[in-house]
C-alpha cells in the first residue's frame, strides 16, 4: 500500500461512520417514561442529596469508580512532538480505546489548552471530582515532572502519567528477568541509558527501586554523557549524573552489563554491542525503529538477551500490559494513590507471570508449539489472557497493604472471576486470529476479485502479511480497481474465461473429467465449467496452485458449496460438511453450529457437528463448553426434534466423556450459568460459562446468529467450514470486507493446520 493509500485509510477509519473512536453508552434502561423520570427529574435528586451528605456516595451512585480521565495539553505527542491540544486528541481517544478493551474502564478524553503548569495542574483539579482516576498522557518533560508530583500531592484519586511509569514498569520486570538469565545481580550491573526524557528519568528511578545502584548508572541525553561537571542541568538529569569521565555512547558502552534505549533509531553500532560485557542485555525500545536492529544485535553478539518496542521481534516492551491493569487495580479498591509499592507490585506480577506456563491461547497466536521463559520470553504477550487476573490484583493488594485503598477486597477468589468476566467485551479474538495467519502466510484464491469490498479485503490481506492473494476475475476490472484504490503490489491475477488461461483451464478440465467422467461428464463439459470460476478455484486448491480459496461474496450459498464438494470433498475420516460462526458478543466469543449446511441434521449429524465445532474452538485456543439447544431442558418434550438431541448428547457422554457438553437445553438457561446450576446442578454445564452453541436444525442456528449480528451489532466470523479436505471457506452473500479479512485468516490457519497434520503424517511413514 502507498504511503498516500495508507494515509487516507487512516483518515477514513477515523472519520466514518461516525468521527472518532469513542463514545457514550447507556448502563440503565430508558425505554419508558418512569425510566426517564429515574434517570433525571424528579428521581435524580435522591442520589444528589445522598452525595452531598457524603462524597464518597459518588462511587455508590454514578459513574465514577470506573471512569478515567485520560488529559494532555499536546505537548509530547508520540513521534509528532507538540501538535497542540486538538491534534492530540485521536492520541488520547486511542488511549481511551486501550483502556477499554484491556480492562474494562470506562475513558473520558480531555485536551488542555494550555502550556503553564500552573494553569494545567488548576485546570485538572478542577475537574478531578468528575473521575476515578487520571492518566496523564504526552506532556513534555520537565514539566511533566512537576505537573504529576503536585497533582499526586494536591489529589486524591489515583494520577499516573503513563509515558513515565509504564514503560519503566514493563522494562523492569523484564530486566528482573532477563538478570536472572544472564545470572547477574542488579546491584552489580553497569547500566548505560540512552536518552533523558520522562521515560528514561522514570525507567532509572524505578531501576533503582529495584536494587540498581546510581553510581553504576550512566545517562546521556543528544549532548552525550550526561556528567557532574556539566553546567545547566535540569533537577532530573542532575540525579543521574555521572563522575565518570566519559563523553560518548561508545566509551559508555565498553564493559557495560544493560543497554535501555529511548532516544533514536542506529545510534548503537555492532562494534559497541561486542564491547559490552558476556551476556548483555539490550533494551533498544526507540520506536518504530530501535537503537540498533533487532537482526543486526542477535547476529552480533549471540549470548544477547534483547528486548524491543516492535511487535514483531520477541520481548516486546508495549505499555498496553501495565496501564489498563494498574489502574483497573486501583479504582478496585478506590486507592487514593497510584504509589511506589503498587508499581512495584506490577512489576513483580508481570515478572511473575512470564515465568509460569503460557496459555495455548497464546501459544497459537504467535504460532509457537510452547512458549516458555527463556531469552526469546521475558515479559508477557500483550494478548495474555491472564493478565487482567493477575496485575489488578497485586496492585490492589498493594494499595491496601500501603494504606491508600478506601474499599479493601475480601474475597480474592470472587475478584478475580468478575476480572475474567471484563474480558467478555472484548475482541482480542481476531486480533489472534490475524497475528497467527501472519506468522506463515499462505497462498489464497478470492475467487472474485473483481467486486470492491473483494479486492480491498485482499489489499488489505496483502499489506498486513495475513495472507499472498491470487486474484481471479475479470483482468480489466481488476485492473481498474486496483487503480482506484491504490493496490500496487505484484500479485497474481488470473481471469479463468480469458485465453490467456487456455492451458491450465485444459489441465483442470482433463483431472476434473478423470475424476467425474463415470457420473455423466464428457471432456467438453469439463472444459466448459472450468471457465467458472468458483470450479477454476477449487481446482487450483486441489492440484496445489493455491493453498486456500474464499468465495460467496457475490453468489448464493449453495452454488458456490456444490463445485466444492464435488472437487474437493471431504476430509479423510468426515461424514458430514458444516459450519460455525463465531460471534464476538459481550459475553466474549459464541460458537454457534450449524449455521450455513445441514438444514434437519440427525442424532448422528449433531454429534459430529459438536465434535467438528469442539476441534474449532480448540483452534482458537479455548476449552469449548458445548450446550445442545432445544426448545425444551433434560427430557421436558417428547417431540421427536427435542429426543434428537438428547441422543447426540447421550452419545457423546459415552463416547466423548472428555467433552464438556449437555443438553438438551433452552438457550437462557445454556447461557446463564446461576440459573443453570439453581435449577439443574446436575448438569456438566453447572456453574460453566458455555461458549458454544449446537442447534437441533439449520433454521434455528441461522436465524440466531443472524438475529445476533443485526441486532447487537455483534461481529462475526464465518461461516468457517467443518469436514473438507482441504481449505474452502464460503462467505455469507454481501460479507463486509472485515468479514473477509476474517475468513481470510481462518483460510491461512486451516492451510497451516492441514499442512502440520500432513507433515507429522509423513514423519509418521518415515520412522
Amino acid at each position: 500500500m502507498s504511503k498516500q493509500s495508507k494515509r487516507r485509510e487512516a483518515l477514513v477509519y477515523h472519520a466514518k461512520p461516525t468521527p472518532g473512536k469513542i463514545q457514550v453508552v447507556p448502563t440503565k434502561k430508558y425505554a419508558t417514561q418512569r425510566d426517564l423520570s429515574l434517570a433525571y427529574s424528579p428521581g435524580v435528586a435522591e442520589p444528589c442529596l445522598e452525595i452531598e451528605k457524603d462524597k464518597n456516595n459518588a462511587y455508590k451512585y454514578t459513574a465514577k469508580g470506573n471512569l478515567v480521565a485520560v488529559i494532555s495539553n499536546g505537548t509530547a505527542v508520540l513521534g509528532l512532538g507538540n501538535i497542540g491540544p486538538e491534534a492530540s486528541k485521536p492520541v488520547m481517544e486511542g488511549k481511551g480505546l486501550l483502556f477499554k478493551i484491556f480492562a474494562d474502564i470506562d475513558v473520558f478524553d480531555i485536551e488542555v489548552d494550555t502550556e503553564d503548569i500552573d494553569a494545567f495542574i488548576e485546570t485538572v483539579k478542577n475537574i478531578a471530582p468528575t473521575f476515578g482516576g487520571i492518566n496523564l498522557e504526552d506532556i513534555k518533560a520537565p514539566e511533566a515532572f512537576e505537573i504529576e508530583r503536585r497533582l499526586k500531592e494536591e489529589l486524591d484519586i489515583p494520577v499516573m502519567h503513563d509515558d513515565q511509569h509504564g514503560t519503566a514498569i514493563i522494562s523492569a520486570a523484564a530486566l528482573l528477568n532477563a538478570l536472572e538469565l544472564a545470572e547477574k545481580k542488579i546491584d552489580e550491573v553497569k547500566i548505560v541509558i540512552s536518552g533523558a526524557g520522562a521515560a528514561a528519568i522514570s525507567c532509572s528511578r524505578l531501576y533503582q527501586a529495584c536494587g540498581a545502584k546510581g553510581e553504576n548508572m550512566v545517562m546521556l541525553d543528544s549532548k552525550g554523557v550526561i556528567r557532574k561537571d556539566r553546567e545547566n542541568l535540569t533537577t532530573e538529569k542532575a540525579e543521574f549524573a555521572t563522575d565518570r569521565k566519559i563523553d560518548t555512547l561508545e566509551e559508555a558502552m565498553n564493559d557495560a552489563d544493560v543497554f535501555i534505549g529511548l532516544s533514536m533509531a542506529d545510534i548503537v553500532n555492532p562494534k559497541m554491542l561486542e564491547s559490552m560485557a558476556v551476556n548483555p542485555i539490550v533494551f533498544a525500545m526507540a520506536n518504530p525503529d530501535p537503537e540498533i536492529p533487532y537482526d543486526v544485535a542477535i547476529a552480533t553478539r549471540k549470548d544477547i538477551i534483547m528486548a524491543t518496542g516492535r511487535s514483531d521481534h520477541p520481548n516486546q516492551v508495549n505499555n498496553v500490559l501495565g496501564f489498563p491493569f494498574i489502574f483497573r487495580g486501583a479504582l478496585d479498591v478506590r486507592s487514593t494513590k497510584i504509589n511506589e509499592a503498587m508499581k512495584m507490585a506490577a512489576v513483580h506480577a508481570l515478572a511473575k507471570l512470564a515465568k509460569e506456563p503460557v496459555p495455548e491461547q497464546v501459544n497459537i497466536a504467535y504460532g509457537e508449539t510452547r512458549l516458555t521463559f527463556g531469552r526469546d520470553y521475558i515479559i508477557p504477550k500483550p494478548f495474555d489472557p491472564r493478565l487482567i487476573a493477575e496485575v489488578p490484583p497485586a496492585v490492589a493488594k498493594a494499595a491496601m497493604e500501603s494504606g491508600v485503598a478506601k474499599e479493601p477486597i475480601e474475597d480474592w477468589d470472587k475478584y478475580r472471576d468478575e476480572l475474567l468476566e471484563r474480558l467478555g467485551s472484548d475482541n482480542k479474538i481476531v486480533r489472534l486470529l490475524l497475528n497467527r495467519a501472519k506468522l506463515n502466510p499462505k497462498r489464497v484464491v478470492f475467487a472474485e476479485a473483481d467486486q470492491l469490498d473483494v479486492l480491498k479485503a485482499a489489499q488489505i490481506v496483502y499489506d498486513e502479511g495475513i495472507a499472498v492473494p491470487i486474484l481471479l476475475g475479470r483482468r480489466d476490472v481488476i485492473l481498474n480497481l486496483m487503480e482506484e484504490i491504490e493496490f500496487e503490489a505484484e500479485v497474481e491475477i488470473i481471469d479463468p474465461k480469458s485465453d490467456e488461461e487456455e492451458e491450465r483451464k485444459n489441465k483442470y478440465a482433463k483431472v476434473y473429467w478423470d475424476q467425474r467422467k463415470r457420473k455423466g461428464v464428457t471432456l467438453y463439459s469439463a472444459e466448459k465449467i472450468m471457465r467458472e470460476r468458483n470450479y477454476f478455484a477449487a481446482m487450483m486448491v486441489n492440484l496445489g496452485d493455491a493453498d486456500a480459496l474464499v468465495s460467496g461474496y457475490s453468489r448464493s450459498y449453495p452454488s458456490v458449496v456444490k463445485p466444492m464438494l464435488e472437487l474437493i470433498g471431504l476430509a479423510p475420516g468426515s461424514t458430514r460438511v458444516a459450519t460455525t460462526n463465531v460471534m464476538m458478543t459481550q459475553r466474549g466469543p459464541m460458537f454457534l453450529s450449524d449455521t450455513s449446511i445441514n438444514i434437519n441434521p440427525s442424532a448422528n449429524d449433531l454429534t459430529r457437528i459438536a465434535q467438528m465445532t469442539a476441534g474449532v474452538v480448540k483452534m482458537f485456543g479455548m476449552e469449548p463448553v458445548m450446550a445442545m439447544i432445544s426448545y425444551s431442558n433434560f427430557g421436558s418434550s417428547k417431540n421427536q426434534t427435542a429426543i434428537k438431541v438428547r441422543e447426540a448428547v447421550d452419545y457423546l457422554h459415552k463416547r466423548h466423556p472428555d467433552l464438556v457438553v449437555d443438553g438438551e437445553l433452552q438457550t437462557d438457561f445454556a447461557l446463564n450459568k446461576e440459573m443453570l446450576q439453581d435449577i439443574f446442578p446436575f448438569s456438566k454445564l453447572a456453574g460453566r460459562k458455555v461458549n458454544t452453541l449446537i442447534f437441533p436444525n439449520l433454521e434455528s442456528a441461522n436465524i440466531t446468529y443472524k438475529l445476533l449480528k443485526e441486532l447487537n451489532k455483534a461481529d462475526s466470523i464465518g461461516p468457517i467450514m467443518m469436514g473438507m479436505k482441504k481449505p474452502v471457506h464460503i462467505l455469507q452473500l454481501d460479507a463486509s470486507v472485515d468479514e473477509i479479512v476474517n475468513m481470510t485468516a481462518i483460510a491461512v490457519i486451516d492451510a497451516q493446520q492441514k499442512e502440520k497434520r500432513e507433515a507429522n503424517k509423513r514423519d509418521a511413514l518415515a520412522k
